[in-house]
């Protein structure tokens, strides 16, 4: 076990999560994991099975005296978001995560942790494994490719789950419980160019936006941080008539729910504009800085020439293309699009522009959407592929998930509420999230299953420098106990 967890407690979950972190599990990429667990699962001599999704679904026997309780479903999923600052070599197909404990919370250094949902899943797996615990018939869903599009969700079969209850161990507030949240669909944009050559007498410069909180893009969306995809362009956008500046490549972002922390340009331009360049980033650093340092304080702006490792494109992109590229991105929403009427404090509909990879053969950008309704979070994703079909680019909207309808009337609520009380002496609180959590996509396949979802305090998630507080685990890991008991009980 890596040292940093000989002290944590509970030591059963963070065995567990140490486990996690060696092992990696990228979207998509959760097979050598899911072998371990199943493998794992057969050690315990619990029954387990595999789904077409990829899905793990894991069978406990309900505690002596407690085969007649509600089957109790805890559900979690096994992929992370795979983030990493420029400039830190690692490969989440093969490295493991380096954890470090900071003044009480846990966290990796230049990359995310996978506390989301890697926690989670760690909870479930020591309540697996504990044989103290009372409980009725348990079941553990280790969902795959949540991160990347609910595929694990998506794919899950109706009839397959046999508890009516479920508790969702995805959230990111301790204290809060969660009964609602937010639904979602991408909108994907692809365009062909062929590519113009460099005009005689041109230079490269590499530019970069550096320096951005990132986040996640539905739990930080509301407070106002930067997209460094918007500003890059729209620096691109001022400087491009004004040094003759011609687009080679434009990159940022490497999530699609994750808030771009960097975005990295390749121009060309006359080599007599390279010093007014120069001066222009300079005013436009200071101009951003001024704009974005309350909430982005770290913001960096500069232009380098180009290194011998820098792999640099043929030719430049057409000037039609460039000004497809630039005008519509600068006028692509970003950020929320609308406070809910219904429910004070949360977005009701937002978008992250998450993703562009351009270069002078055409490009691709992404766009996540998420409502609390479906229907405008379908109306918000129709503005966009309209923007882009005005200049004739193809946009799509693909992978859409519904939300999570709240259920105030929720019978395992009062329960959750009533043992939080109990054992914590406070109240709880009880929202609605404007993220996406696979409850919308099961609570539609098992209409009346009643879900809930809590977890510990997680931080800066989807973004380098993820944390969570490691007292809100042990204290998460208390609740699950105490409430597993109660739904147990004879009176429950």
């Amino acid at each position: 076990m890596n040292p940093v967890f000989a002290s944590l407690q509970p030591a059963a979950v963070w065995a567990h999560f140490d486990t996690l972190c060696r092992i990696p599990r990228p979207s998509k990429q959760e097979t050598a994991l899911r072998a371990h667990l199943a493998q794992w699962a057969q050690a315990q001599g619990l029954s387990h099975q595999v789904d077409a999704a990829g899905n793990l679904l894991v069978r406990k026997p309900a505690s002596p005296g407690c085969e007649g309780r509600p089957g109790v479903v805890l559900q979690g999923h096994l992929d992370m978001v795979c983030q990493a600052n420029s400039g830190v070599a690692h490969d989440f197909s093969r490295d493991p995560i380096t954890p470090v404990l900071r003044d009480g919370w846990l966290r990796a250094e230049g990359t995310t942790l996978g506390a989301d949902n890697g926690i989670g899943v760690a909870l479930a797996l020591a309540a697996l494994e504990d044989r103290t615990l009372v409980h009725g018939p348990l079941e553990v869903l280790f969902t795959v490719d949540e991160e990347a599009g609910m595929g694990g969700a998506q794919g899950l079969a109706p009839g397959v789950l046999q508890g009516s209850l479920m508790l969702n161990l995805d959230t990111e507030e301790w204290g809060e419980f969660y009964l609602g949240c937010a639904g979602g669909l991408d909108v994907n944009v692809d365009r062909a160019a062929c590519a113009d050559a460099l005009p005689a007498g041109y230079r490269h410069r590499r530019i970069a936006l550096q320096g951005l909180r990132g986040g996640h893009s539905g739990v930080n969306i509301h407070e106002e941080r930067g997209n460094a995809i918007k500003l890059l362009v729209r620096v691109l956008h001022a400087l491009a008539p004004a040094c003759g500046l011609r687009l080679v490549t434009l990159q940022g972002g490497t999530a699609r729910n994750a808030l771009p922390r960097e975005a990295f340009a390749t121009v060309a331009l006359p080599a007599d504009q390279l010093t007014a360049l120069d001066a222009q980033l300079a005013a436009w650093q200071t101009l951003l800085r001024e704009e974005w340092g309350d909430v982005e304080p770290g913001l960096s702006l500069q232009a380098r020439d180009i290194q011998s490792d820098d792999a640099v494109p043929a030719g430049v992109l057409p000037q039609r293309e460039q000004d497809i590229w630039l005008d519509t991105l600068l006028a692509a929403p970003h950020g929320v699009k609308r406070q809910s009427l219904s429910v004070a404090g949360v977005v009701e509909s937002s978008n992250n522009l998450g993703m562009v990879s351009v270069s002078p053969l055409g490009g691709h950008c992404n766009f996540m959407v998420r409502s609390l309704r479906d229907s405008l979070a379908r109306a918000l994703a129709d503005e966009i592929v309209s923007l882009w079909r005005l200049s004739g680019t193809q946009a799509a909207c693909a992978g859409q998930y519904p939300g999570w309808t709240p259920r105030p009337d929720s019978a395992l609520l009062r329960i959750c509420q009533q043992v939080f009380a109990r054992e914590f002496g406070q109240a709880s609180h009880v929202q609605v999230i404007h993220a996406g959590l696979e409850c919308g996509l099961i609570s539609a396949k098992y209409p009346g299953m009643d879900i809930v979802s809590f977890g510990p305090t997680i931080r800066g998630a989807h973004a380098p420098g993820e944390a969570v507080d490691v007292a809100s685990v042990a204290r998460c890991w208390q609740l699950l106990v105490a409430i597993l008991r109660q739904l147990g009980a004879p009176s429950a």
